[in-house]
């Protein structure tokens, strides 16, 4: 059986700036020289959601967009500013990619309420959950079945203070999909792989062999901030052996709570404006 490879990134947060366009360019180039057959990017291309930050994102990832050798999903980051996120599904909350030995299940776990820079949480309906069914249904024997989307599905440790707070508050903005641990029970047994990112620390979570076939689910973490991305080598429809990261040639770049400072009061000012007219 022939060996195929899958690579994982996510939470670019790409914002037109020289040091964003580098460690971009360099996960780019580490993608081409491991020669991955596919890559998935799990949300959070753009940093404010803006049409420019979109075109960079398909300008720096062309040789792989080009090639059809890459799927992208948006994420809470991708529906504020302009909204680039909004058109990347056709409509679709779940859409299906099939590529040679390789099925994903894409997820827009985004909704409406990502218009609000604050409300970053995402959303489950039992309508997608039932359209996921339906997609699982129709994965060919053979094949690598994955689940994409963007928001986490079972809890996480919060990363930060305004996460630890708005856990504290009760707030939703931190928690994992309300739907989540659903969502698991229902592809358990039909599914390889649940891949995600939104959390910027790397996670991995063994679900067991529920019906006989292994489940593994992965946070990507955020790509630009580690400078790196984990490969899955598969075949005949199943992963060999564990994935391994691949480091790109350059320095990973912090992504702290203060580039999340301008955006915000931005958003604040744009609807203070839009109040008072």
């Amino acid at each position: 059986m022939h060996l195929r490879t899958l690579a994982h990134l996510s939470d670019l947060h790409l914002d037109l700036s020289p040091s964003s366009d580098a460690t971009a360019q360099a996960l780019v180039e580490s993608l081409l020289t491991s020669r991955v057959d596919h890559v998935v990017v799990t949300g959070d291309l753009t940093h404010q959601g803006g049409r420019r930050e979109y075109q960079r994102f398909r300008e720096l990832f062309a040789p792989l967009l080009d090639a059809g050798r890459l799927t992208f999903i948006p994420g809470n980051h991708d529906r504020t500013g302009e909204d680039a996120g909004r058109a990347w599904m056709n409509g679709q909350k779940v859409r299906v990619e099939a590529h040679e030995g390789l099925y994903l299940v894409c997820v827009d776990s985004t909704g409406p309420h990502n218009r609000d820079y604050f409300a970053c949480h995402g959303v489950l309906t039992p309508g997608v959950l039932d359209a996921v069914d339906s997609a699982l249904s129709a994965a060919p024997l053979g094949a690598l079945t994955a689940v994409l989307l963007h928001h986490h599905v079972l809890p996480l440790p919060e990363e930060s203070f305004p996460e630890r707070l708005a856990t504290r508050l009760g707030w939703p903005h931190a928690a994992e999909l309300a739907l989540g641990a659903e969502l698991v029970q229902r592809i358990q047994g039909r599914c390889d792989l649940i891949l995600h990112g939104h959390r910027h620390v790397p996670r991995e979570i063994d679900l067991g062999r529920p019906r006989g076939r292994a489940l593994r689910l992965y946070n990507s973490g955020s790509s630009v901030e580690l400078g790196r991305f984990r490969v899955f080598s598969h075949a005949g429809g199943r992963l060999t052996g564990e994935p391994l990261w691949r480091q790109a040639r350059v320095q990973p770049r912090p992504h702290g709570a203060g580039a999340n400072v301008l955006p915000a009061l931005q958003y604040l000012a744009a609807q203070l404006s839009g109040a008072l007219l």
